[in-house]
């Protein structure tokens, strides 16, 4: 790696300061999971880098008096996998960290850098966008919050601005709706998969009232299914309406070959999983 400089801020508006909205070479830096990687290959060439470790601030897990639960941008995944509040607020968030890379990973890596690096192979996205969550970002200009539907632009790409950083993620009440992420993988550490589903259900009675299906991985972004979630939208989930909502989801979506599989071969997986996510949720299975 080449030298760069290291700037270590103790506060946010201090490290906004510090940010360079013309220079891509001045990065923040979380965990430093995926960054210090991309350094090491060389793809990467900063100038100098923002530690966001200090910034006590950006560190906690919240309950709002919506009920919505609130996470600090640099809560390292293994403190979310590890609350209890968490795990009352949104179960399907436990289930999902406990698959995601390993331990040391999640020792270190952070909510606000697994999202901003944009990855569309990252498991915590498309379940976020099912609970319907939205992120806190703050810049120069001050606070703005959107759904994390709308962070991502593309294969690694995302909207922010250079001078901005996600503060915060806002997962609201769930109430009584059921959600599940299945992910089709070979389960290796080091693998990613070749499918993400992440589904939530709000029922009435027997009836499904809405839903949200987001499929990962398979794609160059996490993007919702229309089509799969009118397909059961007011149905009673039963064998025909999975079905339908399968077929519904592989005709709409828009998949990518990459080393985990074909267009084609991840297009099949979109029909199978689907199906399997969606009586997952129906059933109370969180993962």
């Amino acid at each position: 790696m080449i030298p760069f400089e290291l700037a270590e801020p103790a506060s946010l508006a201090e490290a906004i300061a510090l940010l360079d909205p013309d220079d891509a070479s001045v990065r923040p830096i979380a965990g430093g999971t995926a960054l210090m990687l991309m350094m090491k290959a060389g793809v990467f060439r900063p100038a100098r880098l923002i530690s966001l470790r200090a910034i006590r601030e950006l560190s906690s897990i919240t309950t709002q008096d919506d009920g919505a639960l609130r996470i600090g941008a640099m809560t390292p995944l293994s403190v979310l996998e590890r609350s209890a509040v968490v795990r009352a607020h949104a179960p399907v968030v436990t289930a999902t960290l406990r698959t995601l890379s390993n331990v040391r990973v999640r020792n270190v890596a952070t909510m606000g850098g697994h999202l901003a690096h944009a990855d569309p192979h990252m498991d915590l996205p498309p379940v976020l966008i099912a609970l319907g969550a939205h992120i806190v970002v703050t810049g120069p200009a001050g606070e703005r919050t959107l759904p994390v539907a709308d962070l991502f632009a593309g294969y690694f790409e995302t909207v922010l601005k250079r001078d901005e950083l996600i503060t915060a993620v806002v997962v609201p009440a769930q109430g009584t709706g059921r959600a599940a992420y299945l992910k089709c993988t070979t389960r290796a550490v080091h693998d990613w998969p070749a499918l993400g589903v992440a589904v939530s259900l709000d029922r009435d009675g027997g009836t499904v009232r809405a839903a949200r299906i987001v499929i990962s991985a398979a794609t160059e972004k996490p993007v919702r299914l229309p089509g799969a979630e009118a397909a059961v939208r007011g149905g009673s989930l039963d064998d025909a309406v999975l079905r339908r909502a399968g077929e519904a989801a592989a005709a709409e979506v828009e998949t990518i070959s990459d080393g985990q599989g074909s267009a084609a071969y991840k297009r099949q997986l979109v029909r199978v999983y689907v199906r399997r996510a969606l009586a997952a949720a129906l059933a109370g299975a969180t993962h």
